[in-house]
């Protein structure tokens, strides 16, 4: 850590010690950015979806640079997306470095954290508000409000964790926003049989699209990026075979009917209703037993998949999950 020192008369920027406002509005999520299943249903720009969370790497930047004078802005936007801010100074490279890797894991999370750095050597203003005695420092804001994260360096794969549990605050609290990139994903080219599959969804050709994603599983088992495509061709098969409407009669004549209930699930999620989907299902989990139950539970980890494993309605359903098995 490396300390600096503090100037006294100065006015300080407002931000408040404490936790976030309970009664801030939720601001519901969509289904995971990377891809339009509505629009591809529809037969809007099919597949560019789907594939485009191979495409894109998930490596557009959500940083920016803060200074006292815009120090408010992004304390009100702390009210729709969680603002990360960290503190670190150029005469501690250890500061500068750990910035860059909390950069990354903020990245990763495309958009649903926003990073601003701050340079406490010049904007000690902003340490004073943060109380901030050493680089680095970071802290979070929810709604305005500082929420303290950690003041020295540590593992990423601890950083990860504090993130996670900053964003499952921030669900609790209705600060579920998505931040703008600040800087485009530059783009990356996709491996053939991946291109090959996109090229075969932009034509409306699912069958096809699948068929590129089984092969390039067959080629790499562990292609995590074909896994995460497939599950959502295979979404789009199931839901473009659906007549929406007597399914959902269907689902309402008779809340066990499993067939029903998959499907309507299915309707839920590519139209961008997850939590009324995976509640369907954990309720079906509950009252079904034997081959019913595990084939409520594997559609429903299948949409877990779909949705995203890092989206606080995963984590919140994967634990629902666990306790109606156990």
């Amino acid at each position: 850590m490396t300390e600096f020192p503090q100037q006294s008369g100065q006015q300080r920027p407002q931000a408040q010690q404490g936790q976030p406002d309970a009664q801030a509005q939720a601001v519901p999520a969509s289904v995971r950015g990377a891809v339009d299943l509505g629009a591809m249903q529809s037969g809007g720009a099919a597949g560019s979806g789907a594939a485009s969370s191979t495409a894109d790497g998930g490596n557009a930047s959500y940083r920016v640079s803060i200074t006292a004078q815009d120090f408010q802005k992004y304390a009100e936007q702390s009210a729709t997306v969680p603002v990360v801010v960290a503190l670190y100074a150029p005469q501690s490279p250890d500061s500068e470095a750990f910035v860059e890797t909390l950069a990354g894991l903020v990245d990763s999370y495309q958009g649903r954290l926003l990073l601003g750095t701050v340079d406490a050597s010049k904007e000690q203003q902003i340490a004073q508000v943060f109380q901030a005695q050493s680089v680095p420092t970071v802290v979070a804001m929810l709604g305005g409000q500082a929420v303290p994260l950690v003041n020295s360096t540590v593992p990423a794969e601890q950083m990860r964790q504090l993130l996670d549990e900053l964003l499952t605050l921030a669900a609790q609290n209705g600060v579920t926003g998505t931040a703008e990139p600040t800087a485009p994903a530059a783009p990356k080219e996709l491996p053939p049989l991946h291109q090959e599959a996109l090229e075969k969804l932009e034509a409306g050709d699912l069958d096809g699209a699948e068929a590129s994603y089984n092969k390039a599983l067959a080629e790499n088992p562990g292609d995590k990026d074909a896994k995460l495509a497939l599950t959502q061709v295979r979404l789009l098969q199931r839901v473009n075979a659906m007549d929406a409407n007597a399914v959902r009669q269907a689902a309402a004549d008779d809340p066990q009917n499993i067939q029903a209930a998959l499907d309507v699930a299915d309707l839920d999620v590519s139209g961008g209703h997850v939590e009324d989907a995976f509640r369907r299902l954990l309720q079906l989990v509950r009252t079904t037993f034997g081959d019913d139950k595990d084939t409520v539970r594997e559609r429903l980890v299948e949409l877990f998949d779909v949705v995203g494993s890092e989206d606080p309605r995963v984590t919140a359903a994967r634990g629902q999950l666990m306790r109606a098995l156990f």
